[in-house]
């Protein structure tokens, strides 16, 4: 991809002694050349130390000590090789060492998937709460589901669930497989090929979640290059970025069970959210740092809901 960025390093990097020296010097290359954080890390220092302990093959966990430890020619080549690749095509982390984590879980990643990074790893250990106290959630849905992260933290919070992952894409369904197999979930966690629930075998739910595609196209296009590698189809969400929110919204109906509950995590989208379905009367979901960004409607609210 051509970024625009220079790229005068990739000729004369220079050779550090040290992973402690490797790391500043990631630190001001990540700042000369304006990289873009936010899906694996958000401090140039955290990334940059997660991508070269990988490319080292330490534990993410290791000592400050590590830092002092002298490289070896080979090692040296590993991660300026891995440096060169975040740098000067802007390839995402996670994508280097396919690898993300979220909620204390390791997932698989590639260039298939969106990278894990969702308030729901926030907003799952507090579902339970969130129920009516005598709903059990017997089946649950993961909307959009991608990697499928998602489903299995609800697999693991809901362990008498059955999840039922659900995405469009054939290669996200791919990936998402690869990472039920990993944490030995494929008894409760189903895969289903499905428009939202179209395609998807009827079934009820007590419990309906999704992190849809929500950007606006405009706002895709205008993207830093580390987000453009990720599908397009697993980020843009029409004009207004409401095209997939609504029609999970009008699936959702005939979907819940009579006390369920829907989930959505919409970003930006809030005020846009409180504008068009006003009549829903949303909750918003507190977050650690105020954003606020994850609705819930009951079926109760669903079902009096004229659209």
């Amino acid at each position: 991809m051509n970024t625009g960025r220079p790229r005068s390093e990739s000729k004369n990097m220079p050779q550090p002694a040290s992973l402690g020296g490797w790391l500043k010097l990631a630190e001001k290359l990540y700042t000369r050349h304006r990289l873009t954080l936010g899906q694996t890390a958000t401090t140039a220092h955290d990334e940059a130390l997660w991508l070269l302990l990988h490319a080292l093959d330490l534990p993410l966990d290791s000592d400050a000590a590590v830092l002092t430890q002298k490289l070896t020619i080979a090692e040296r080549i590993k991660v300026e090789a891995v440096l060169r690749r975040r740098i000067e095509e802007c390839v995402p982390a996670a994508y280097l060492t396919r690898e993300a984590w979220l909620g204390g879980e390791k997932f698989y990643v590639d260039e298939r998937v969106l990278i894990p990074r969702s308030y729901f790893v926030e907003i799952i250990p507090t579902l339970p709460a969130l129920l009516p106290d005598d709903v059990k959630v017997r089946h649950a849905a993961d909307i959009c589901t991608g990697s499928g992260c998602l489903a299995i933290l609800l697999a693991k919070q809901f362990p008498g669930a059955m999840v039922d992952a659900v995405d469009l894409s054939p290669d996200a369904l791919d990936v998402a497989r690869l990472n039920v197999r990993a944490h030995r979930l494929a008894r409760r966690v189903r895969l289903r090929r499905g428009d939202v629930f179209t395609g998807v075998p009827a079934e009820k739910y007590d419990l309906i979640l999704s992190n849809p595609p929500y950007e606006p196209s405009a706002r895709c296009d205008r993207l830093p290059a580390e987000f453009r590698q990720e599908p397009r189809l697993a980020l843009d969400g029409g004009r207004d970025g409401l095209d997939i929110i609504r029609k999970i919204f009008r699936q959702a109906r005939t979907r819940l069970t009579p006390r369920g509950l829907l989930l959505i995590e919409v970003g930006g989208l809030r005020r846009a959210m409180e504008r068009e379905f006003k009549a829903l009367r949303l909750e918003w979901l507190p977050t650690a740092d105020g954003s606020n960004c994850v609705c819930l409607a009951r079926m109760e609210q669903l079902r009096a809901w004229v659209d």
